[in-house]
């Protein structure tokens, strides 16, 4: 599955258009590589998202949508100062 529909599927960030523009400013990096919106991605992966004062990890515990279960585990979330 694509990042930028993941993210939106996975309710992480609301719009797919939004997550583009997210990845297109360079703030998505999945396993440490810098993602472009089109990139795949698999069970297990390891995403860093840049989202304004936020940086939250995640791995990847799913790729399809099902009721009760959550797509992703939360690794950490820091806040940025500046």
């Amino acid at each position: 599955m694509r990042i930028d529909k993941y993210l939106k599927v996975s309710r992480l960030i609301k719009r797919r258009t939004v997550a583009k523009e997210v990845a297109d400013h360079d703030r998505i990096y999945v396993n440490n590589v810098l993602a472009k919106p089109s990139k795949e991605v698999k069970v297990g992966d390891l995403v860093t998202l840049h989202l304004g004062l936020k940086i939250i990890t995640i791995k990847i515990t799913s790729t399809t949508l099902s009721k009760d279960s959550e797509m992703y585990e939360l690794i950490s979330e820091e806040k940025r100062s500046f």
